[in-house]
């Protein structure tokens, strides 16, 4: 009973403190910010303890491997109105294609996505498909509610710190993966890219290592770059993004020594693809509006050259009634001046992991 009167003025505070922010945001953007990521974070608290109730429920009832998949659409369904986000996606058949990519049977991926900031949970929601784990940082495992829910979700972590144990766990996985039919989400750039240009990190290759291991090919997904709409510290509106997910890329009959090359093409799809379908950045909108301003310019310049040449006509024009002499002397005044007539010319994780040793080389 107690407790019951202490829970009753903090709920009443904290539901009047959101309805006050929630009619601030429709006029400022700071109150707009702090608002949709109140509820972004509130939304997220509570899906998570949702998840462990979700784990144990598909654990029962034989769909643990939809564990992720159940509770990233719940996630997006309950966070996606709330925050006004939504998504366009383009190539989801090539996710829903694994499922019967092998003559009606699952197909494992390696599922490989551009990371640039916790928003990104978001996206996950919309496009995160069936029979699918995420490899995620060890820390994360004993974050409370979260760390819970990843665990009963089937979630590979690796330990950034320790070689061998990070090895070990992608084998493990590698494994799994082949044996279950179960793709893998990586975010392949290791930690966040959160920047006002469509630009990308360079690749770990543990993602690409599994892939080559476990013979299972790449899936590349590509979020726009949502800057304009999320930066992280004082800007967090509304809006739709989207969404690309590019065909599978084969692995079979490649070996370690093609992890590198396999890396960086991917990287290049990803990277031509994110600045395909994001608006430009800062830097190019610059260039843009620098454009005209040289235009102006140019026609300035233009312009005050014509005005010029037509104050020449008209000088010459007025000399025509002096007489010879006077032309001489005005000449001969400027020899002796030392003046002299010119022309002015203006200038214009993953986690980067040692080469797994080859099957011969183990031999």
């Amino acid at each position: 009973m107690a407790l019951g009167w202490l829970l009753k003025p903090i709920a009443l505070a904290s539901t009047l403190a959101l309805s006050t922010l929630g009619i601030l945001s429709r006029k400022y953007q700071r109150a707009r910010f702090y608002y949709h990521l109140t509820l972004y974070v509130s939304t997220l608290g509570a899906l998570s303890l949702w998840g462990v109730v979700v784990s144990i429920l598909a654990t029962i009832t034989g769909q643990r491997l939809n564990i992720n998949y159940l509770v990233a659409r719940s996630f997006y369904l309950t966070c996606s109105p709330a925050v006004g986000i939504t998504f366009d996606v383009e190539g989801e058949e090539h996710l829903k294609g694994l499922l019967t990519a092998r003559g009606g049977k699952e197909q494992s991926a390696v599922l490989v996505g551009n990371h640039q900031s916790f928003l990104d949970i978001l996206y996950l929601g919309r496009i995160f498909p069936k029979r699918a784990a995420i490899m995620a940082k060890r820390e994360l495992k004993y974050t409370p509610g979260l760390g819970q829910f990843m665990s009963l979700s089937g979630a590979v972590f690796v330990n950034r710190s320790n070689r061998v144990d990070a090895l070990a766990a992608l084998q493990a996985a590698g494994e799994d993966m082949k044996k279950k039919g179960v793709s893998l989400w990586v975010f392949p750039e290791g930690t966040r890219s959160s920047s006002a240009e469509p630009a990308l990190l360079p690749f770990k290759k543990g993602a690409f290592h599994l892939a080559v291991q476990a013979q299972v090919p790449i899936v590349p997904v590509v979020v726009e770059n949502y800057h304009r709409l999320f930066d992280g510290r004082t800007r967090f509106e509304s809006g739709k993004l989207r969404i690309k997910v590019l065909p599978p890329i084969p692995t079979t009959g490649l070996t370690a020594n093609d992890v590198t090359q396999l890396s960086e093409d991917t990287r290049t799809k990803m990277l031509d693809t994110l600045k395909e379908i994001s608006e430009p950045g800062p830097s190019v909108q610059r260039e843009l509006q620098a454009e005209p301003s040289q235009a102006d310019q140019s026609v300035h310049e233009e312009t005050k050259e014509s005005s010029t040449q037509d104050q020449e006509k008209n000088t010459i024009h007025l000399d025509i009634g002096k007489s010879h002499s006077d032309s001489e002397d005005v000449l001969s005044r400027s020899s002796k001046s030392g003046n002299e007539s010119t022309e002015d010319e203006m200038d214009d994780d993953a986690v980067l992991l040692r080469k797994p040793k080859s099957q011969a080389s183990a031999a």
